[in-house]
């Protein structure tokens, strides 16, 4: 990742998930909804935890605090997960940028050879309305394997969580 907190280009990966959405509502209330990992219960759980796992009191989203993301529903559907019910990851928050309006984070779940997953989030204003920028980048041996079972499914999981910030962020 370079310094600036942005994920190198995708050509790098072995695949992207990469998607945007105009929000029609302003760039703050976005982000601070997007921000708000606690309210995301009602999608998949976004927790704070320590190193061991354990869920913060302070669940302020922060450059170099870990975020426990699950249970995974994929495809996105909010009923039973399946056989995935029991799958979560880990990330590193890299950075909160909050004059620039740019999160990011990367997968510390396995060595990096193995699966390496880089994301980043970015609010920009177009038209009068907030774009919602979304690219997460897979590298290693295990991306192939990820690309393979989940690829598609992680598409639509990404359009699902835009489409709910949206409608929040509009209706709220």
């Amino acid at each position: 990742m370079s310094s600036s907190g942005v994920p190198p280009l995708s050509s790098t990966g072995v695949f992207t998930v990469a998607d945007s959405i105009l929000i029609d509502a302003p760039r703050e209330k976005v982000w601070e909804i997007l921000l708000d990992f606690g309210s995301y219960k009602q999608c998949r759980g976004q927790t704070i935890v320590s190193a061991s796992g354990t869920a913060l009191a302070d669940q302020t989203p922060a450059a170099g605090k870990r975020l426990l993301i699950g249970p995974l529903h994929l495809p996105p559907t909010m009923g039973d997960p399946g056989f995935m019910k029991s799958m979560n990851i880990k990330v590193l928050i890299t950075t909160i940028d909050h004059e620039n309006f740019r999160v990011t984070w990367v997968a510390k779940s396995l060595p990096r050879w193995v699966l390496h997953v880089e994301r980043r989030q970015m609010l920009t204003v177009e038209g009068g309305k907030t774009k919602y920028e979304n690219i997460e980048v897979f590298r290693g041996i295990f991306a192939y394997l990820v690309k393979f079972f989940a690829g598609k499914n992680m598409v639509l999981g990404v359009r699902a969580m835009m489409e709910g910030l949206k409608s929040r962020a509009e209706g709220a």
